[in-house]
């Protein structure tokens, strides 16, 4: 399986180095990371800064929402895995988005959380293939999987 390049998007929380551990975890094997993108403000914003200003924080949201979800839905259709990470701070409303969307499309989906969240994600985690608790455990997946 090892010559197909795997590509894997990570989606969820931007406040850690989660995704560099596991990009960099996984040098060497055939795969590609993606994820949306991670600079909130930008994220926030392009709506705005693309398509112009607006009165209402709503409307602002909506437009940088539907433009980031060109991103999110064109790379999780594509994806041969889904990482969904969930952080200790903040509701991740998007990466619960993310998780639902890429079920619906049958991309197999590997969550990435703290034990603390195991019953606030117990839907989610009944819909992954697996539920790691560190970076390094989705590295080891990633290799179990292309690799074996």
């Amino acid at each position: 399986m090892a010559e197909n390049v795997w590509r894997i998007y990570l989606s969820g929380e931007i406040h850690t180095d989660w995704r560099e551990r596991i990009v960099e975890g996984s040098a060497g094997l055939p795969a590609e990371f993606y994820s949306p993108v991670t600079d909130h403000e930008a994220s926030d914003l392009c709506g705005e800064q693309i398509l112009g200003a607006e009165e209402l924080t709503f409307w602002r949201d909506r437009k940088g929402a539907g433009i980031n979800s060109v991103r999110t839905n064109t790379l999780i259709e594509t994806a041969d895995i889904v990482v969904v990470r969930f952080g200790p701070k903040y509701k991740q409303w998007n990466a619960a988005f993310d998780a639902g969307y890429a079920s619906a499309l049958g991309k197999p989906i590997i969550t990435l959380h703290d034990e603390e969240h195991d019953h606030a994600l117990k839907e989610v985690d009944a819909a992954a293939r697996a539920t790691a608790r560190t970076p390094e455990q989705i590295v080891e997946i990633l290799k179990y999987v292309i690799l074996k």
